[in-house]
């Protein structure tokens, strides 16, 4: 004879694990912005140049800045050349090329999938970096490669972390 536990002993652990779970979450205090632009029609012309605009408050703290790129899996490329603008408060726009890997013929697309759809989070400076002045920030993203308009391409965006 096989000895049961009560249904309701079960329903008493999910409730306190599920409890316990909240609580840790919301004590724990997440820094991160991240905006994405959806690209019309999954085709990004060169006179589509999304901007995400956020703001600095802590300037003693360092932070990871990441550029966000979702594209289908008929993406015909390895990588992608953007031009990166980044504005500080009181600033001028300075713009840097960056080229972003997508992927390799030896090990197939970088980033996370689903179906035909992936997702690549690239961190676009050196290690953390420190905004040196408090206020908003704008960065803005311009696609750079010869095809245009660049199909397959369904989103962009940027990612700031808080580094730990």
């Amino acid at each position: 004879m096989k000895a049961y536990l009560p249904l309701k002993n079960y329903g008493f652990i999910f409730v306190a694990i599920m409890g316990i779970s909240t609580w840790l979450a919301a004590c724990t205090r997440l820094d991160v912005f991240e905006k994405n632009t959806v690209i019309p029609n999954n085709q990004w012309s060169f006179a589509l140049q999304p901007s995400v605009d956020f703001v600095i408050a802590d300037t003693t703290a360092s932070y990871n800045v990441f550029i966000v790129l979702r594209h289908t899996d008929a993406y015909r490329y390895h990588n992608l050349w953007l031009n990166v603008g980044t504005q500080a408060p009181g600033d001028k726009t300075r713009f840097n090329t960056f080229e972003l890997v997508l992927g390799t013929d030896a090990t197939g697309w970088q980033g996370t999938g689903m179906d035909d759809i992936w997702e690549v989070r690239k961190l676009i400076t050196n290690g953390p970096v420190r905004f040196n002045k408090a206020g908003n920030y704008r960065f803005t993203l311009a696609q750079i490669m010869r095809e245009n308009p660049l199909p397959n391409i369904m989103s962009v965006g940027i990612r700031i972390e808080k580094a730990r």
